[in-house]
This record gives C-alpha cells, structure tokens and sequence, in this order.
C-alpha cells in the first residue's frame, strides 16, 4: 500500500494518491490531472476511483477531467447531485482497492454532502481518515458556505457537523491517520494548523472543538464565532465542480504570446486586466501603467480570487521568463479560465520596445519613523485580526480584502505610506491604489516585519479567549 499526499502550497490544498496491487485511488485532485497520470503510468497501474470529499469552494477540482482521461468514476458522498456522470455512495458503502478498502462515512456539515473516507488495511485494521473538509488540524470547516444551498443557518449546519465529528471520527482509534484537505493558510478554516498530516488522537487532545466534554451548544458558538466573510469566489468555484469545466490543457493552448505593441492593442480593445505575477521588487521598479500586482510566489490565488471580482475579467500576464503557463494553470486552479495572452520576453521586452512605463516608490521602514512625527498618513493593509494583535499607534485598519471600501480614507493630494506584514500585500495594495490614480503611494519595504525593527511606537492587544 502506498499513500502519497501532494500538497500544493498556494491554495494550502492536499490532494491523494493512493495505490495497492496496481489500483490507484485518487482523491480531491488538482484541475491539471497531467501528474496523477505520470505516476499511474510509473507506477504501471490502473486509476480505478476518484473520490471527492465535498463540492470545493476554493478551487476547481480536477475530478471531471481525470474522469475524461481514465474511465474511472467520480465517488461523492449522499445528497450530492453533479451535472455529469457519478456514482453518489452511500453511508457507509465500501470500495474495493487492491488489497485494501475504502470506505464512505458521511459527515455533513460543511456542506451536505461532505464524505470522509476510512481507509482499512489488508488485514482490515482503520489506518487513515481522508477527512475533507469535516475535520482540519486544529480546527473544523467552517460551516457557513452551504447555507443557500442546503436551506440552513450556519448554527444548523454546525450542529450537524458536531454529530458526524462525534459520531463518526471521533469514535475511531486514536492512532488513526488524519489527512485533511486543507493546512494553514486555507480560507476554509480559521485556525488551521501547519502541519498536514496528524492522528485522531493528537486532535482529540489539542483541537479545539473536538474537546470531550464539549456540549453542542459550545460548538456551536464556538466554530462559528469570529468567522470573516468567505472569498467572493467560493460560489464560482462550487458552481464550476458541480457543473463541470473546461480542460485546463485548451485554455493554456489558447493563450497567445503578444509583442509589446500587439499586446498594448489587445489590452486597449478588449478591456483586459494586466495582471503582473513577477516579484514585488521588480514591480517597483517598473510596470505597465494600471497593471496591478499579484506576486506568483505568494499566495497567488487566493488573492486572485479575493480581489478580481469578475471570473469571466479578460486577463493579460506579465510574468518572470518561463512560468507563462504555470501562471495560466494556476489561475485555472481558481476558475479564472479567460487568460487571453501573456507579454512575449516579459518586462524586459516592454522597455526595450520604448514603451511607457510606471514604477511604486518602495522606501525602507526607518524613513517612516520621521514621516510619522510629521503625521504623514499610514495605512496597514493586514488582516483584522494581525492588526488586532499589534500595530503601529494611530494608523488605521484598511485590509487589503476590503480596499475598495477604503478608497476615501486614501489622501490624492498629498504623499501616504502602506504596509503590510512582509511586503507582498503592500504592493499589492499600491498597484491597486496607482490603477485607481492615486500615484502618491508609498510602500513600506520589509512591512510590519520591518517596522518592528524600529522606534516606531506600537500598541498591542491581547485578545479574549473564546474558551
């Protein structure tokens, strides 16, 4: 038996693969299918099943192609109803994989049809839970995402994902292997651990709701305090797993190389995005004008998906020499299938062609300890909650999710500063900020990490606990 978890960093997803005596099991895979089948091929076996674990919000699945490209089935849990072709299991049915078996738990509560899969030795022993959604490291899904779509409240949603965790996960042997589908960093959650592989027991004695004496009214309160409105895409990216797609091998083959000139016309006729993917650095230091900034080595798209409100948005890339398509696929992974072209030869190219460009001005964080005496606006573009454990006296909360809704508070007269942790969003920030004319932005290189390294005067809060 072989059980491989593929983790993929910038949507902090884990998909599986899992063999026995030539049967390959796949679960929650990525959109581009192309790896499962190289190890398939490798390995000389056969992809009998693909199993998903619920209908994903935060990215498109690659279940449907893979599907296409195997004659395996797609297995979802009970209450799912796809478009296309799948065999919906029942509570409890089991499948049959070499030597080994797997077999369907529902687990409702994320979403209705959310299916944790037990997987048994060949001696029949539990040995691992592919959990989905149902059960995290360090926390539990969040339970508001399929309201509409189940005709409940998140209180009632929550309350049936207290009965499956109880009845179903928690109810299984201690050194029973968790492999969840999601680790820090996911939208899915809020309190996500990093590690992505756990046991049963090491959840029973640290994760939160999953305390022994635990009523469900606490769960209740507790899983859904605190919880941030979800990324405006998550809806698209369900609809696009429930209804199907396109093969991410077309939309990589349509996208055209432009020259600079070509590709100034095609932005100008067609109304497209000039997304630029390169370092925040070297977007500094020149950019198309109104291009915005989504660095390709953070965390890429899920901010693609939190800040181009549009999926259907034409897109233009910019993009470092050689990483054009991963660029493409990657905006595939969260349904934003309309990348029309990418800039042939890249920035360089541009200028070279005597193109007009911008730049953002990028200043370390000891020039803003005078800026501050002299109450030059700052603004810190973090998340509530890092700004609510510290930051610097006086400067505002104006969180990059919710820029737009900000746009007042930005002074066009006169010179301000952003920051965020690191530098990423700041930029981010800036390109969005310049896009929309407002050309005196100042970003804060190093962000609130550097900050820290100052005499900036800083206040911080120590939050309640919700146990």
């Amino acid at each position: 038996m072989k059980i491989e978890q593929i983790y993929t960093g910038c949507l902090a997803q884990g998909a599986y693969y899992i063999e026995s005596n030539g049967e390959i099991a796949i679960i929650d895979p990525l959109r581009e299918v192309q790896p499962y089948l190289d190890k398939a091929e490798k390995a000389n076996g056969k992809i009998k099943y693909i199993f998903e674990t619920h209908f994903h919000a935060d990215f498109v699945s690659g279940h449907v192609t893979l599907a296409e490209k195997t004659g395996a089935p797609i297995v979802y849990g009970p209450n799912a109803n796809p478009s296309f072709e799948a065999h919906i299991a029942k509570d409890g049915e089991v499948f049959q994989l070499g030597e080994i078996t797997i077999t369907a738990l529902h687990t409702p509560g994320h979403t209705m049809e959310s299916t944790t899969y037990l997987l048994k030795d060949k001696n029949g022993k539990d040995y691992a839970i592919f959990s989905g959604d149902t059960l995290f490291l360090g926390d539990v899904g969040r339970p508001d995402l399929a309201q509409k779509a189940a005709h409940m409240t998140q209180e009632q949603l929550a309350g049936l994902l207290y009965d499956s965790l109880r009845t179903k996960i928690m109810t299984l042997a201690d050194d029973v292997i968790v492999y969840p589908a999601h680790g820090a960093g996911s939208a899915c959650g809020k309190n996500l651990s990093k590690e992505t592989v756990g046991s049963i027991g090491e959840q029973k004695a640290t994760n939160y709701a999953l305390r022994a004496n635990m009523t469900k009214e606490e769960f209740v309160k507790e899983v859904t305090d605190g919880l941030l409105p979800p990324p405006a895409y998550f809806p698209m990216n369900v609809k696009l797993n429930k209804e199907g797609y396109e093969n991410v091998e077309n939309i990589i083959n349509e996208a055209k190389a432009f020259e600079p000139n070509v590709f100034e016309t095609v932005a100008n006729d067609t109304d497209a995005l000039v997304l630029d993917v390169r370092h925040q650095d070297d977007f500094a230091k020149g950019h198309i004008p109104k291009s915005i900034f989504i660095g390709i080595d953070g965390q890429f798209a899920p901010w693609v998906g939190a800040l181009i409100l549009d999926y259907k948005q034409p897109i233009l890339l910019v993009t470092p020499e050689g990483r054009e398509e991963e660029t493409i696929t990657r905006l595939a992974r969260v349904g934003y299938d309309n990348t029309i072209g990418y800039l042939k030869g890249g920035f360089e190219a541009w200028k070279k062609a005597g193109m007009e460009y911008d730049t953002v001005t990028s200043v370390d964080a000891s020039i803003l300890e005078n800026k501050i005496k002299e109450n030059v606006p700052v603004f810190d573009v973090r998340k509530p909650g890092e700004y609510a454990s510290e930051h610097i006296v006086d400067v505002p909360s104006t969180p990059l999710d919710f820029l737009n809704e900000h746009l007042s508070e930005f002074p066009k007269e006169k010179d301000f500063y952003v920051h965020c942790a690191g530098g990423y969003r700041s930029m981010i920030a800036a390109s969005i900020l310049k896009a929309r004319g407002y050309h005196n932005v100042i970003d804060v290189k190093g962000g609130y990490a550097a900050i820290k390294q100052t005499q900036i005067k800083r206040t911080a809060y120590v939050c309640p606990s919700t146990l």
